[in-house]
């Protein structure tokens, strides 16, 4: 079990620290990602998003424990709820994230009531079970809220009574979200994400860093012994699972600046364990460990997922001739269309050797770096010590 120091080790200055390295990285990823072709806007959106995502679903599951596979729930419900505000009201994307937050923490607060009555195994199907009704209901029973599975997209005959009140005007199609003004497209859309993406990282922080992260790690430790001491853990579970819903429904907000619709695939079954895997690849309980996750998967999904038969055969074009085809061949089980299996095989090898995720195995990298820096240091003292004259 972890101890409370290893937990929180930290102070203001190094946690000052953290924040500014981390937006340092954040607000210079279309530099430093450049070199391995994932510098496009809309990719770092992703990043960014899905980085949100990862975030609040590691405050369930990497503080607590709890295990849910219904968070794509809330990321649909945000999706929804931010477009409705798009068609109704306005174009803002202020007002849109903030409606889609508090209506995904409503639904959360609901389904967490519910489901929180049980823990382990059952709390996941618990889960599950009402983010598959929730797409179901959104495909059929709720298609005059959701448009079913054409799914809910901006009109140019939407009333937008904000916007119209105050006389702005969106040209003759469709417009685009914007700030206050400035039209979200592109890298500017990407650098209002990583802002949000920076606040929320900052929650986190502070999440993990106050009594109430404390407790929520007493609560995973050994929730049998808190209930011995007459804490009820059940209020500090619920808001746990309500902050993380929020972060889901965040997501689930800022996914409409990039495509401004929302359909019922975002609440299916295979996006909640998207972000399970993304969270445990790179290390529940960790920080950073989502992020990481988050990026990995959303590179694999991009990146080489496009990788296909003619760009291979021109990265092996230095090879023989005779060895081209074959090497291509086997290369291409695991790229392309076969990335799921170069993720699996990942997946995998973390899971047997590194149970902390990527975030252990750097966590043991350094240490080693340490322990050989301590022992070269101490070779050179001794090494280098004069002996007494005689």
């Amino acid at each position: 079990m972890a101890s409370i120091t290893q937990f929180n080790p930290s102070s203001p200055k190094r946690d000052l620290i953290i924040m500014v390295v981390f937006a340092v990285a954040v607000l210079t990823a279309p530099i430093w990602l450049a070199p391995v072709g994932a510098s496009y806007p809309d990719l770092l959106q992703r990043f960014a998003i899905f980085g949100i995502f990862a975030l609040g679903f590691n405050i369930l599951f990497g503080l607590t424990g709890y295990l849910s596979f219904g968070h794509a729930a809330f990321l649909g419900v945000g999706s929804y709820a931010a477009v409705w505000i798009f068609k109704l009201l306005t174009m803002n994307v202020v007002l849109a994230i903030i409606f889609g937050v508090l209506v995904a923490a409503i639904f959360a607060v609901v389904v967490g009531f519910i489901c929180l009555r049980r823990s382990g195994i059952y709390f996941a199907i618990l889960t599950l079970a009402f983010a598959q009704m929730f797409y179901n209901l959104a495909y059929s029973v709720l298609t005059p809220i959701t448009n079913g599975e054409t799914a809910l997209t901006l009109a140019l005959d939407d009333p937008r009574a904000i916007d119209a009140m105050f006389g702005v005007d969106h040209g003759a199609g469709l417009p685009a979200p914007s700030l206050f003004g400035l039209e979200l497209t592109g890298f500017t859309a990407f650098y209002f994400c990583a802002v949000v993406l920076i606040i929320a990282f900052w929650v986190s922080l502070k999440i993990f860093r106050s009594p109430f992260g404390l407790k929520l790690l007493a609560i995973k430790s050994n929730q049998n012994r808190m209930l011995y001491t007459g804490f009820n853990p059940k209020p500090y579970l619920l808001v746990a699972f309500v902050i993380s819903g929020m972060y889901a429904g965040l997501a689930g907000s800022l996914m409409v600046i990039t495509d401004p619709l929302a359909g019922a695939e975002r609440m299916q079954w295979t996006a909640s364990g998207e972000v399970v895997l993304m969270t445990i690849l790179g290390g529940a309980g960790t920080l950073i460990g989502p992020l990481l996750g988050a990026g990995i998967i959303k590179y694999f999904e991009n990146i080489f997922s496009a990788l296909h038969h003619a760009q291979l055969a021109e990265s092996f074009g230095f090879l023989p001739n005779a060895l081209v085809e074959p090497v291509v061949s086997v290369v291409s089980l695991f790229v392309g269309e076969g990335w799921h299996l170069t993720l699996g095989i990942l997946f995998m090898l973390v899971v047997i050797f590194l149970p902390g995720g990527l975030m252990e195995g750097i966590r043991r990298l350094s240490a080693y770096v340490r322990a050989k820096r301590a022992g070269d240091g101490e070779e050179t003292v001794a090494g280098g010590a004069t002996q007494p004259s005689e």
